[in-house]
């Protein structure tokens, strides 16, 4: 048994969190983690909301309230919306603990006392009507290289240069669209030249593996033929305290919010093995013998394929300028970074102010939450950009999930139901019964193999493909047929082998479908959870690490209480064939999935117009899957 970290984008906590982040670093990322659970590996699933930086400010002073209140509310909204959704997390919490405080300020000692922290002037901008600082990523214009028009201050999307703010053609920021002074300030800076080779080597191999997605591995690549320092502070007072001496008091300056939300997947470990009261076993998870996967949208590719691994080697001292490593080792670099492309919503880009957006929360208020897992794994941004439409949402649902799978499952148990009461005890097999049974037998290899490979739309389209075949397999059996009593040993040979498909297809669309899963193993005669589910527990802050120093910024008042996602999946099934049992009781069944009136488009769309033209309040996001915009 292997262990596999699963590293999860950490949702932005400026506000709910759309169905564009969820098909990026959400649901791809379950499935991934639950397939691997019944694979047999050992899963650990760490996230949490990402709570410091500019944006959190801004969208606090618009709602009146202090930047912890609204990461407060938004992250109690976010945590339920993922626990609707059955992201199965073994932790999911947030960056303003002082666990995570205390194992970044860590982080960020030794990378300055191994010499990968330069201290430097730079030019920094400022809005002119707040005086507030604008990080890089607030400030867009022309790109100088490629002219792209809406390049960012940190790179551009378009050519995949690192760029500065002071570099861009007819810079504009993007909260107000006003032009931004530029005023020298002191930074920290990542010393990324030092650290080049060393992430040439690491990538190098990581392409030899073939595992990673192209457009993943060569953007990766890329950035190293401009690769430059790379500020890790900023001029805010909203974030983690530098952890040195004549910086840990100036107020307006903090770490970098991209450089403490990537230590979370390091930090959230910790956490969690903290509070399973074994504080050293997230060690497992980190070393060279474990694997982890880093899954978010494509414009987060530059943090965690480079920034990250770069924090990493210098904390271990492996750079070009040496170094020791700090209390933690060298953790280990990421195994694979799965990035997904941009999703659009009926054909545009999201975008909260305009009211092209649906919540996770909304979302889910209405319909089944596997019915938007489904058309995410089957029609997402695995591999390039994808839209989602509500006619193509309904059609989906209708046509695949309620008349394809659902259909199978409550025509086999409303057969047997009604003929047995029971899962029937089976005579000889006949040549048409041992095919399908080895039709859908070979689906555990080749689906799995599909999801081991981060091609979950290939998956989820195989394992349909099966269930038709099964569907297939009624029509040419026909036991509604099979009425006479000289029939009914065939008929019992015949539900009995539909029982034992209909199980196994559970088996193979439970990553996908958990919720369904648990209903169809119910249906069955099946007794508890089939998938685990994550639940919601309120938990009291840790306080910091108690294994590295603990800084003197670190507050020492009353512990907060906070939500974190959390689960016991020890009891996941294993992805194999297990024999249905005989005598198992059969129920009349409920449907398991709900059929959508075609209505639901003009509906849906009528309330996208609405809010349209409502003058929707909310941060304008032209966001990729999984992808979060902040600074």
């Amino acid at each position: 048994m292997s262990k596999v970290l699963s590293a999860v984008a950490w949702p932005y906590a400026n506000g709910p969190r759309h169905i564009g982040h969820v098909a990026g670093f959400g649901v791809p990322s379950d499935v991934f983690s639950r397939y691997m659970r019944m694979a047999g590996h050992d899963v650990l699933m760490v996230s949490g909301t990402d709570e410091h930086g500019t944006p959190i400010l801004v969208a606090a002073d618009n709602a009146g309230v202090t930047a912890q209140e609204l990461a407060d509310k938004n992250n109690a909204v976010i945590v339920q919306d993922l626990v609707d959704l059955g992201l199965s997390y073994d932790l999911f919490t947030r960056t303003t603990t002082r666990n995570h405080y205390s194992v970044v300020q860590e982080m960020f000692r030794v990378c300055h006392a191994n010499g990968y922290m330069v201290e430097e002037t730079t030019k920094g901008a400022i809005s002119p009507s707040t005086g507030r600082t604008l990080p890089d990523r607030y400030v867009e214009g022309t790109c100088p290289i490629c002219g792209f028009p809406d390049a960012r201050g940190d790179q551009c999307d378009n050519c995949g240069n690192q760029l500065d703010p002071t570099e861009l053609i007819d810079p504009r920021s993007k909260i107000n669209g006003e032009t931004p002074q530029f005023v020298q300030t002191q930074h920290f800076f990542l010393d990324l030249p030092a650290l080049a080779d060393a992430l040439a080597v690491w990538l190098d191999e990581r392409e030899s593996t073939g595992t990673w997605r192209p457009n993943v591995i060569k953007f990766s690549q890329n950035l190293l033929k401009d690769v430059r320092p790379r500020a890790m502070t900023r001029d805010i007072d909203w974030g983690i305290p530098v952890p040195l001496d004549g910086w840990r008091d100036q107020r307006a300056k903090r770490l970098y919010v991209w450089f403490d939300a990537v230590i979370g997947y390091l930090s959230a470990s910790i956490e969690w093995a903290r509070r399973i009261g074994d504080e050293e076993r997230w060690r497992e998870w980190w070393s060279d013998e474990a694997s982890s996967f880093y899954f978010q949208g494509k414009d987060n590719i530059t943090f965690h394929s480079q920034i990250w691994p770069a924090e990493l080697l210098a904390y271990a001292g492996q750079g070009a300028t040496g170094g020791e490593p700090g209390v933690f080792g060298a953790p280990s670099l990421p195994t694979e970074v799965v990035a997904s492309e941009f999703m659009t919503m009926e054909g545009k880009q999201f975008s909260s102010s305009r009211g092209v957006v649906i919540y996770v929360g909304d979302m889910l208020s209405r319909y089944q939450p596997d019915a938007l897992r489904y058309f995410i794994c089957a029609a997402g941004p695995e591999s390039q950009d994808s839209d989602f439409t509500w006619a193509e949402f309904v059609q989906r649902t209708n046509s695949e999930l309620v008349a394809g799978w659902g259909n199978l499952v409550n025509r086999t148990a409303s057969m047997i139901a009604k003929s047995f009461g029971q899962i029937p005890q089976p005579g000889a097999l006949e040549p048409v019964d041992q095919e399908i049974l080895d039709e859908v037998a070979r689906g555990f290899d080749t689906v799995g193999d599909l999801i081991a490979h981060h091609r979950q739309k290939a998956g989820i389209a195989e394992a349909m493909r099966i269930v038709g075949e099964v569907n297939t397999y009624v029509s040419r059996t026909e036991p509604f047929k099979l009425k006479g009593e000289d029939q009914r040993e065939r008929l019992a040979t015949v539900l009995h082998t539909l029982a034992q498909c209909v199980h196994d297809c559970n088996t193979i669309l439970a990553p996908f479908l958990p919720h369904a899963a648990n209903r169809v193993w119910a249906t069955f005669g099946g007794e508890g959870e089939f998938m685990p589910m994550p639940r919601i527990e309120h938990v009291e802050d840790l306080g910091p690490v108690t294994t590295a120093p603990v800084d003197p910024s670190i507050a020492a008042d009353e512990l907060r209480v906070y939500p974190i996602i959390t689960g016991e999946y020890s009891a996941t099934p294993r992805w194999e064939r297990r024999p249905v049992s005989v005598g198992a009781p059969v129920a009349r069944p409920t449907p398991v999935f709900v059929k959508l009136d075609p209505s639901v488009v003009e509906e849906e769309m009528a309330r996208m117009t609405g809010a349209s033209g409502a003058g929707a309040t909310g941060e304008g996001e032209a966001a990729p899957a999984g992808g979060e915009a902040r600074a």
